[in-house]
């Protein structure tokens, strides 16, 4: 008979409304925790800044992929059109000044390289796919698409501790606090 220990995920804390997750999130975040998350139904203003969250880096990822997309766009049809097979057309020069001739391949290639940044970037970011997740195993966690709010505290957060975290959750008003285990592998 084998007997598996359940890997400690961390606490799950259900507060009563928007405003005390809010609250609650500030509380976590001065306390200095590093490892966790807010769910709510719905997206709550300010909970971002209430959580220490800085901005994403994603708008960045997006602009240098459109770049990429321009500079592509700009080889491709400078290499094809003018260097290797230079076409005359109405006596027009093949050269550099042939760029306006450029500009719908350079304006949808642009499009495509940052569609696919922002679809890739978005998901490598919030480190998805992830077909399983230790919270879906909690009752009281399906409430969060519909009524609850929720935070997690995960164990691997440097100021976790078994009895500490579990209390620190309850001063800050949290109710039904749950310790989450993750299955083994």
């Amino acid at each position: 008979m084998s007997t598996t220990r359940k890997k400690v995920y961390g606490y799950l804390a259900e507060f009563k409304s928007a405003s005390a997750l809010y609250k609650a999130a500030e509380k976590v975040r001065d306390a200095g925790f590093t490892k966790w998350d807010c769910y709510s139904p719905y997206p709550i203003h300010g909970l971002d800044a209430a959580m220490g969250l800085k901005r994403s880096i994603l708008p960045y990822m997006v602009f240098f992929g459109g770049m990429t997309g321009t500079i592509t766009a700009f080889l491709l049809a400078y290499t094809t059109q003018v260097v290797i097979y230079p076409t005359v057309v109405q006596g027009k020069p093949t050269n550099f000044f042939t760029l306006p001739a450029f500009f719908p391949i350079m304006f949808e290639l642009t499009i495509l390289f940052s569609g696919f940044t922002t679809l890739f970037g978005l998901l490598a970011l919030m480190k998805l796919p992830r077909f399983n997740h230790p919270l879906f195993a909690s009752k009281q966690f399906e409430r969060s698409t519909d009524d609850g709010f929720f935070i997690a505290l995960e164990a691997r957060d440097p100021k976790f501790s078994a009895t500490g975290t579990k209390d620190f959750l309850g001063e800050i008003g949290g109710s039904s606090i749950e310790l989450i285990e993750e299955e083994p592998a």
